[in-house]
């Protein structure tokens, strides 16, 4: 079969996956579920942010070590496939564990939480090589654009209808068993999203790196490209101080909980708001938005806007607001830092130029852990704000110096 670059059949699985995900993770959002849940089994904030960066920070350590081997291969689509079961099984587990533990013995279950949010972040840090891998292969830059902005309106539509079942579930059924349920059910939409990507049409890779003998000839290697190109290490710096929205983004809806104790709905209703702003922003700014270093600028002034309400929210309204322009932001962020390794990276250094990118920024994702112990130490959810506005102000001043590669 004859492979068309921009096909609309890869277009349509592309979102498919995207959507099905969505439909699964939403329930684990580290912005609203996740910290309930493991609230429920710990009162210490600084648990929660172990587990919020668990979610996503798993990934680090693999990184470089996927990309050694995918920059030799033609065909990165089986490896991905491996990735895909590995990451049902971890998120399956979680639910059967809390189904079969829970409250009875609180701290064995928050081990195999952590243990399946781990795992499912590992076997990412995989996936998220081929994955880039393929969306450089499979499409233009043009059109990439507007694939990625459609994934993220399928996936927020797909959390949208997952925060009104999430709320329902929350609501109709006792914890810590509404949890289990969340996650067994989840798994089984993850599965259809898995299925719907792995039969995608992937074309051989014409030009590939010739893989060196050992892995630390290939990280010395690394070292030396992340050391001889300045703009790559420009732009990691930036999107790294940009992470620095999770040192208080997980503790939001604590604040939100502990000023007006929020019932099943209320929590799936900030869910589903923050999934409108990613439908809206997608639809209205990324997908029209190829400029991927303004839009990196963009979706950083407006989380930075969120924060700003944050530290004068009092009532629900405001919250509301907060998590419609986490929604618009995040999926900013996510495609322009996907974007933007891709535009600079050579075609046969495409995987080490991603893993560099993704494995040092990933360092972000331990800002949960940061922000769960200064909230412990300052016992202010202010304080945590505003060290996180004055973040984002660097990050989006130094933005501004990334030049676009477009003519």
């Amino acid at each position: 079969m004859i492979f068309r670059l921009d096909d609309p059949k890869n277009n349509a699985k592309n979102v498919l996956h995207a959507f099905f995900l969505a439909l699964g993770v939403t329930i684990a959002e580290p912005s609203t579920i996740l910290p309930l849940m493991i609230h429920h089994f710990s009162d210490s904030a600084l648990i929660v942010g172990i587990f919020a960066s668990l979610l996503r920070g798993g990934a680090v350590v693999v990184q470089l070590y996927a990309a050694f081997h995918a920059q030799a291969y033609v065909h990165v689509l089986p490896y991905l496939r491996k990735v895909f079961f590995f990451r049902f099984l971890s998120w399956l587990m979680i639910g059967v564990s809390i189904l079969f533990l829970g409250d009875e013995k609180p701290r064995l279950t928050l081990f195999f939480i952590g243990l399946g949010l781990f795992f499912f972040s590992f076997s990412a840090g995989f996936g998220a090589i081929y994955f880039k891998e393929l969306q450089a292969k499979l499409f233009s830059r043009k059109y990439r654009g507007k694939t990625m902005a459609n994934r993220q309106i399928a996936g927020a539509i797909a959390s949208i209808i997952s925060g009104g079942v999430a709320g329902y579930v929350l609501t109709w059924y006792e914890a810590p068993y509404n949890y289990a349920a969340l996650f067994i059910l989840s798994s089984l939409f993850m599965a259809i999203g898995f299925v719907a990507f792995g039969t995608i049409s992937e074309p051989p890779k014409e030009h590939v790196s010739l893989k060196e003998k050992h892995f630390r000839s290939f990280v010395a290697n690394a070292g030396k490209i992340l050391k001889g190109d300045k703009r790559l290490r420009a732009q990691i710096f930036v999107i790294l101080l940009g992470y620095s929205y999770f040192l208080a983004m997980p503790f939001v809806i604590l604040n939100a909980n502990a000023t007006h104790t929020l019932t099943g709905w209320m929590l799936g209703g900030f869910i589903t708001l923050q999934m409108v702003g990613s439908i809206t922003g997608s639809m209205f700014l990324w997908r029209r938005l190829h400029h991927y270093e303004l839009m990196l600028t963009f979706s950083l002034s407006l989380m930075l806007l969120a924060f700003v309400i944050a530290l004068f929210a009092g009532s629900l309204a405001s919250y509301l607001v907060i998590f419609f322009l986490f929604g618009v932001a995040f999926d900013g962020f996510k495609i322009s830092e996907m974007n933007l390794v891709i535009e600079i990276a050579p075609e046969e250094k495409r995987p080490v130029y991603a893993a560099l990118q993704v494995n040092i920024t990933s360092l972000g994702l331990f800002f949960p852990i940061v922000g769960g112990l200064l909230l412990n130490l300052l016992e202010s959810y202010m304080m945590i704000y505003l060290i996180t506005v004055f973040l984002l102000l660097v990050s989006i001043w130094l933005s501004l110096g990334l030049k676009s590669k477009e003519p």
